[in-house]
C-alpha cells in the first residue's frame, strides 16, 4: 500500500504478518543462521518457523536522527516483549526530502547509517527484517521517481509503467539493489548480504502495471530482478511484494480478485519464477470493495484467503505470508469494535489453516 495509508493503518495495529509463536527468536539467540524453505514451510536450523510480526516503514528515517534512536530501540523492545519474530520495513527513500538515494547511485550517508542502526538493533533483539527495495507508489519516491530520473537523463518515457521495461530505469534499480546488498554495516561491520538477521529481500512494495493487463511486463521484470538479486546474494530469501491479484495463468482464479481487477500482476506465474522463495498477499477489503457492507467483505476475505492457501500448497508449493492487512479509520462507519472483530476473524482463519494444513 502507499506510505500514507501504511502509516494510518500501522497506528491501528502492530500485528500484520501472521502466524503463531515459533522458534525463530529462540534459534537466533543461540546462533545466527539463514532461514530457508522446505515446501510450504520456513525452516531454521532444521526446525519449522512460524511468522508473527509487524510493518514499520519509518524505521530508517527515524533512526537517521541520532536523537530518535531511543524510539527505535523501544520499538524493538516492545516487539520482542510481544514475542514477535519478524519486521518488514523500507530499504529505500528516493529523491524526496531527506532521501536515502538523492539521485541515481548517490546516497545520503546519514540515512544509510540509520538503516545500519535498525539492522544492528534487529540483531540485538532477535528480530529479523524483511527489507523492501522500492515502492510502487510515489510515497518515498518509488518507481515514479526512477522514471523521472530517466527523463531527466534524456529518456523519452510515456508513463510510470516504463519502470518495468526501460533499460536505463532498470539499471538504476539494479544499481540500488547492489548498493543495498553490498552495504557494509557501519556499526557491526557486516555486509547486508552476509547478515542472517535479514530474513528476506522484497523486490517492490505492491507492484502494479495497469497499462499491461496481460502481466508480461511485470513477469519479465521479476524474472530479471530476482536473478540479479540472487546473483549478488544467494543466501537470503526473496519475495516479490505482491498483493495477491490473479492474472491470466489460471483464468478462473481471476474471479477471486476484488471487483475483477486487473493490475498487471499474476499471483501464480509471478511466484513460480526462479529465485522467488515465498509468496505474499495483502488484504484491504474495505478499500478494495468500496461501498460494500461487512458481510460482503467478510465473504471476500474467506474466499481470498482460502484461494491463496490452496494455490500456495498445491500449485506453488511455497510458503505464504499475509504481509499486510488493515482497516482504514478514515472510511465512513469505522469503529474500533468493527476493526477488532475483523482482525479476530483473520487471526482465526490463519491459525486454523496453519494447524489444519500447513504454514503461513
Amino acid at each position: 500500500m502507499s506510505g500514507k495509508r501504511f502509516f494510518n493503518l500501522l497506528l491501528l495495529t502492530l500485528v500484520v504478518l501472521l502466524g503463531t509463536k515459533g522458534i525463530l527468536c529462540e534459534a537466533r539467540s543461540t546462533g545466527f543462521a539463514y532461514v530457508t524453505t522446505n515446501g510450504t514451510r520456513f525452516v531454521l536450523n532444521g526446525n519449522s518457523v512460524y511468522l508473527n510480526g509487524f510493518n514499520a516503514y519509518w524505521l530508517m528515517y527515524m533512526a537517521s536522527f541520532p536523537a530518535n534512536r531511543d524510539n527505535i530501540t523501544a520499538t524493538f523492545q516492545l516487539a520482542a516483549k510481544s514475542e514477535m519474530n519478524v519486521l518488514r520495513t523500507w530499504a529505500f527513500s528516493d529523491g524526496v526530502e531527506r532521501a536515502l538515494q538523492t539521485s541515481p547511485g548517490v546516497y545520503n550517508e546519514e540515512m544509510f547509517e540509520g538503516l545500519d542502526f535498525v539492522i544492528s538493533e534487529s540483531r540485538k533483539y532477535g528480530l529479523p527484517l524483511i527489507l523492501s527495495l522500492v515502492n510502487n507508489f510515489a510515497d518515498f519516491g518509488g518507481r515514479k521517481q526512477y522514471v523521472q530520473w530517466a527523463r531527466e537523463s534524456g529518456q523519452t518515457l510515456e508513463n510510470d509503467d516504463d519502470f518495468y521495461t526501460n533499460p536505463v530505469v532498470k539499471q538504476y534499480y539494479k544499481n540500488h539493489v547492489k548498493a543495498i546488498l553490498t552495504r557494509v554495516n557501519s556499526i557491526i561491520g557486516v555486509p547486508y548480504k552476509d547478515d542472517p538477521m535479514i530474513f528476506a529481500w522484497e523486490l517492490i512494495n505492491e507492484p502494479r502495471c495497469e497499462t499491461d493487463p496481460s502481466g508480461r511486463f511485470v513477469q519479465e521484470w521479476v524474472r530479471e530482478m530476482a536473478a540479479f538479486v540472487k546473483f549478488i546474494d544467494s543466501n537470503h530469501l526473496l519475495e516479490i511484494g505482491l498483493e495477491g491479484f490473479y492474472g491470466d495463468s489460471i483464468p478462473p482464479r481471476r474471479e477471486f480478485n476484488p471487483g475483477n481487477v486487473h493490475v498487471g500482476t499474476d499471483f501464480i506465474s509471478n511466484n513460480q519464477l526462479p529465485g522467488v522463495d515465498f509468496a505474499t498477499i495483502h488484504l484491504y477489503p474495505d478499500q478494495w470493495l468500496p461501498n460494500s457492507n461487512d458481510s460482503v467483505q467478510a465473504a471476500f476475505v474467506d474466499k481470498w484467503i482460502e484461494a491463496h492457501i490452496e494455490d500456495s500448497q498445491s500449485v506453488l508449493q511455497k510458503p505464504l505470508v499475509l504481509a499486510e492487512f488493515g482497516k482504514s479509520s478514515k472510511l465512513p462507519g469505522y469503529t474500533q469494535d468493527q476493526r477488532d472483530k475483523y482482525f479476530a476473524k483473520l487471526y482465526e482463519d490463519i491459525y486454523n489453516s496453519s494447524s489444519n494444513r500447513g504454514h503461513w
